[in-house]
């Protein structure tokens, strides 16, 4: 009981670090000017944004789901990315009953990855040369 309670404050407490970065980083960029004010309104709505999807996450997601998916954005983000919007895309049409555990996430992941699959084909076109000798 300990351990869970441990991982989930530093869980939080990574996710609120991060946010509390993102938000400098927002400031930091936003510099003066006669365009800080639409940039800043913009920046409070993509804020906004990232704060509703983490929460609808959080809401569809169980912690080790969560942590699985914040791995998997950190080596490959728009993976990640695909996997959150069919997740919201999934809670928003009522296809999500309780919450999604870790080994259901992985099938959904090996999912994704399977159609993300590019094949390669090479085609080799080579030049045809006229070799008749009616052509003298």
């Amino acid at each position: 009981v300990r351990i869970q309670i441990y991982t989930k404050a530093v869980v939080s407490t990574q996710s609120t670090g991060i946010q509390r970065q993102r938000m400098a980083e927002l400031q930091a960029q936003q510099g003066g000017g006669a365009g800080a004010n639409g940039q800043n309104k913009q920046m409070e709505q993509q804020a906004r944004q990232m704060e509703m999807k983490n929460n609808m996450l959080s809401a569809i997601l169980d912690q080790k789901a969560r942590a699985r998916l914040n791995t998997v954005a950190q080596v490959k983000p728009e993976r990640a990315q695909k996997v959150e919007m069919m997740l919201i895309q999934m809670f928003q049409r009522g296809q999500v009953m309780g919450k999604i555990g870790e080994a259901e996430l992985i099938k959904m992941l090996e999912e994704i990855s399977k159609s993300d699959t590019k094949t390669t084909k090479v085609n080799f076109d080579r030049r045809r040369v006229d070799l008749d000798s009616d052509s003298d």
